[in-house]
């Protein structure tokens, strides 16, 4: 093939320009690669008249493949998809294809090559005219081609640039090839139309290149939101969705989520299995996997194309051996650089197969040139695919998901956990005063029918017949100390009776009697176990008892006799609250019998009768006081906590009274004294002026303001006096503080929340509008505050939505009122920021619902206190958070609402923890 510059008319212009049309608008009209290719080799072939073209492609390690051919009439062999090695394109040939875009024409026939550089190779600069340099061939490269079955040739070089490439040096992507069975001559325009086709070919590869990468660009973008979809689903989080949405995105066959905290592992596909000899059977407990987890900073991840090749995984590579897995993607999951957990997918490996023309050696270079380019084929077993770029872009992305959402559960689970407990809590501390309540009316109706008759034998047989019943026992009896006998007794059932049993003088000694005065009460809750001698388990047992309740009988200065309750059935685990309310029957029948005994004493002897009678009415009325000062220090214990919020709540609005009085008298005296001046200067004012003045009685007026400013400095010291005297019922725990961000505490709130702001077909949804200040690390109690933000924001959600729900609302509320806010959109208003002296954190949340009447405004912080619905608030949360930010923090909490107008919470703490609340 030779190259001439002699045209042959405006024929041949014409197919060239019509060749470079159709390449235009084929790169126009299509985004695929390979359509592009094959269009341009049919066209090219056609333009020409040879009998093959060729799209040749490098790949990275030299070698290459025909990706598009286009072969007239089957003249020469097609050598489509076969590959070819890398030494048979020379590395200096590479090299001139690139720094001076050579092009090259081979006549076989006369063994000569041309060679047409577009540019020089000293200085890369383009050239201004196209000379042909011709030398003959190396006969290895003719040897080549006629085994090929070609005469002629022409090769033009395709260079592509990377757009976002550092370097402006292209890169050598392929090869533009025409072969023709026959010697022909290459005219100077087919030369410069084949450059031209290569340019526009480069053209079509970038842009099939910025096609890609927006398409996976697209694909990780969708592959995020697909995970971060099923993360963010409420109530439950879908981490094993999630987990199979993964492995697919990366193409892997399986994969697993372990998290630290709970030991919780999800899987998906097939898994490793650690042999018995490893000590753990999750492969993520094993010393040696946490070992090498522990190297990887936060927001790093390990991407191992062949695990077997890693020197450390040679110990857990055993359990990998009986699977196909061969490449790992290793994402440990991190929150504050605390590790949560790690999320891994699996690649199995994968059998290849490369068409080769002729038979290639990889070990060495071919030495004599190629006998056959017949179809050879190389069968590769075990490879495993390389991770690429955008798949550890992916991989850090979702880190930042699967840490974040990890963490968001494991805060979900405590929060509830918490509730939880707090409910448990509250459920036993009501069943408790429930039960406690029960037992005082019981307590008060026995008291009240055992002091209804002055009869011994009736009053201690009133006591047993109570008594029995409430315990639900077998047989309750009063044993006397004095006769050392049973004197009274209540049986259910068919028990035998014990009524006038004695005890032995060796099974009850006087140590009993003794122990008994000092109060001593006894619970057995099985006879045959408990540290009994053998005289008393004998005589318990005589008596069919497996379990006793006793407690003394005190009355004055001697132990009178035992209250017993027996059991008969089988053992039985005394109660507390049984064991409190049997003691308090024991001391009302303590006084029963006293004042029985009193009443007999009267009957012997009137004249020592009225005496008895009068110390009686003495000791009574000691009682009746007594209980009296009782029932007001339960009353005061009881109002403690109530006296130090209220104390509290009133100090501020005090303290700004009082600290604004003075200037408010300087001021007014200010003023009195400019309108002293101003009628000194101008004694005939206005008409006008002079009707005001007469209005007011300005006389008057000047006379007795100072003396209202004085009656209020007199009232706010005396409030501050009552205010300082109640504070002294609070007291502030003992704590440790550290430095937390409250933004990142109430972003999470609202995270947990969002389920309940979003709208629905009956709710329109809830803005929650952020104006957050610059704050600095506060020191505080991080779960606590948490707490506060939870209970604050959930309550104004559920005032909003009963608001939208069309409940009623509290009494005294404005109807013209109710109709704003309605028209509103539910809104929660979230504003931080800092005092203007620095040393304290304001946060207000507030709420466009229906508010509250005053009247509930100074109950919200009572506990058990709330206006829900039966089984929708228990009535703490307010008064915690209260107790938090005030008792916890030395803050300040207050509440600002008006019936129609919304509900603003005021939080006030301080930026560092004050001296005096550590102190306590």
């Amino acid at each position: 093939m030779t190259f001439t510059d002699n045209p042959k008319g405006l024929e041949q212009s014409l197919d060239q320009e019509t060749l470079l049309h159709l390449m235009t608008k084929q790169i126009r009209r299509s985004l695929e690669l390979q359509d592009i290719l094959t269009t341009t080799v049919a066209e090219v072939r056609t333009f020409l008249g040879t009998d093959r073209v060729k799209v040749y492609r490098f790949a990275a390690d030299g070698s290459g493949e025909v990706i598009a051919e286009s072969i007239h009439e089957q003249r020469l062999p097609s050598l489509l998809g076969l590959n070819f090695p890398a030494h048979d394109i020379p590395q200096e040939a590479r090299e001139m294809f690139v720094s001076a875009r050579q092009r090259v024409i081979v006549d076989v026939a006369n063994g000569k090559i041309g060679l047409s550089p577009l540019q020089s190779q000293e200085t890369g600069e383009s050239l201004q005219t196209e000379n042909i340099l011709y030398r003959q061939v190396d006969p290895c490269h003719i040897h080549y081609l006629k085994t090929m079955g070609v005469q002629s040739s022409v090769v033009v070089p395709i260079l592509h640039r990377d757009p976002k490439g550092q370097s402006a040096k292209p890169e050598l992507w392929g090869l533009l090839v025409s072969h023709h069975s026959q010697p022909r001559t290459v005219l100077k325009r087919e030369l410069n139309a084949l450059q031209q086709v290569a340019d526009q070919v480069a053209i079509a590869i970038a842009q099939s290149n910025l096609l890609t990468e927006a398409r996976t660009k697209q694909e990780l973008e969708a592959t995020i939101n697909r995970v971060t979809t099923l993360l963010h689903r409420l109530p439950t989080i879908q981490l094993q969705e999630a987990l199979e949405e993964v492995i697919t995105a990366f193409g892997g066959v399986s994969g697993r989520l372990y998290i630290e905290q709970s030991g919780e592992l999800h899987t998906s596909g097939i898994q490793p299995i650690l042999p018995y000899e490893l000590e753990n059977s999750i492969i993520e407990q094993h010393p040696v996997w946490r070992n090498w987890i522990a190297e990887c900073k936060p927001g790093n991840v390990w991407a191992i194309t062949d695990l077997y090749k890693d020197p450390r995984l040679r110990v857990l590579v055993l359990a990998f051996q009986p699977t196909r897995i061969r490449g790992i993607m290793v994402i440990p999951l991190h929150y504050r650089e605390k590790f949560i957990g790690v999320l891994s997918i699996f690649r199995s490996e994968f059998d290849t197969e490369i068409l080769w023309a002729g038979q290639c050696d990889e070990n060495r270079r071919q030495m004599l040139p190629k006998l056959s380019f017949e179809v050879w084929r190389e069968q590769k077993k075990g490879q495993a695919s390389e991770w690429k770029p955008e798949e550890i872009s992916l991989a850090q992305a979702l880190y930042f998901q699967f840490s974040m959402t990890i963490q968001q559960q494991q805060m979900y689970k405590q929060v509830q956990a918490l509730n939880a407990n707090l409910e448990r809590r509250v459920q036993e501390q009501t069943a408790e005063l429930e039960q406690s309540l029960l037992l005082t009316k019981v307590l008060k109706q026995v008291t009240d029918q055992i002091r209804s008759t002055l009869d011994l034998q009736t009053t201690l047989q009133t006591i047993v017949q109570q008594v029995r019943p409430l315990l639900n026992s077998d047989r309750v009896v009063i044993f006397q100390l004095e006769s050392a006998s049973v004197i009274v007794e209540e049986i259910n059932g068919n028990w035998p009776s014990v009524l006038g049993f004695k005890a032995l003088p060796e099974c009850f000694p006087d140590e009993y009697t003794r122990l008994y005065f000092q109060g001593r009460v006894r619970a057995i809750n099985n006879v045959s176990t408990a540290s009994l001698s053998a005289c008393h388990q004998e005589f318990l047992q005589s008596m069919q008892v497996q379990a006793n309740l006793i407690v003394p009988i005190n009355i004055g200065v001697q132990a009178w006799g035992l209250l017993i309750a027996h059991h008969c059935e089988a053992p039985r685990n005394w109660q507390d609250v049984e064991i409190d309310f049997l003691q308090q029957l024991a001391d009302q029948a303590a006084i029963a019998i006293q004042q029985a005994q009193l009443y007999e004493q009267t009957c012997a002897a009137e004249a020592e009768a009225r005496t008895q009678t009068t110390h009686l009415e003495r000791t009574l009325f000691e009682l009746q006081e007594t209980q009296t000062k009782l029932i007001h220090t339960e009353k005061m214990s009881s109002l403690g906590q109530l006296v130090a919020g209220i104390a509290h709540e009133i100090n501020n609005p005090v303290n700004f009274i009082y600290g604004n009085l003075c200037h408010a008298n300087d001021y007014t005296e200010q003023l009195l004294e400019i309108l002293h001046l101003y009628q000194l200067h101008y004694p005939h004012p206005e008409g006008e002026i002079r009707s005001a003045i007469d209005a007011i009685d300005f006389e008057f007026l000047v006379q007795d303001l100072p003396k209202i400013m004085n009656s209020m400095q007199v009232g706010a010291d005396r409030i501050r006096s009552i205010v300082l005297s109640l504070r002294n019922f609070s007291r502030l725990d003992e704590a440790e503080y550290k430095p937390v961000d409250l933004h990142e505490g109430i972003d999470n709130t609202l995270l947990i929340l969002q389920h309940r702001l979003k709208s629905n077909a009956d709710f329109p949804g809830i803005e929650v509008i952020k104006d957050y200040g610059e704050l600095p690390l506060v020191e505080c109690y991080a779960g606590q505050m948490n707490q506060v933000f939870m209970n604050i924001i959930s309550n104004a959600i559920d005032a909003l939505i009963q608001d939208k729900e069309g409940e009623e609302l509290e009494s005294g509320k404005v109807e013209k009122a109710k109709e704003l806010s309605y028209s509103l959109i539910p809104t929660i208003r979230i504003s931080t920021k800092i005092s203007a002296d620095n040393f304290r954190i304001l946060v207000r949340i507030a709420d466009n619902g229906p508010g509250m009447t005053e009247e509930v405004k100074k109950l919200i912080f009572d506990p058990f206190f709330t206006t829900k619905p039966v089984g929708r608030g228990t009535g703490l949360g307010l008064a915690i958070s209260y107790q938090i930010i005030v008792e916890k923090h030395g803050g300040v909490m207050e509440c600002i609402t008006e019936p129609g107008k919304g509900t603003e919470f005021w939080i006030e703490i301080p930026l560092k923890p004050l001296a005096r609340v550590n102190s306590r």
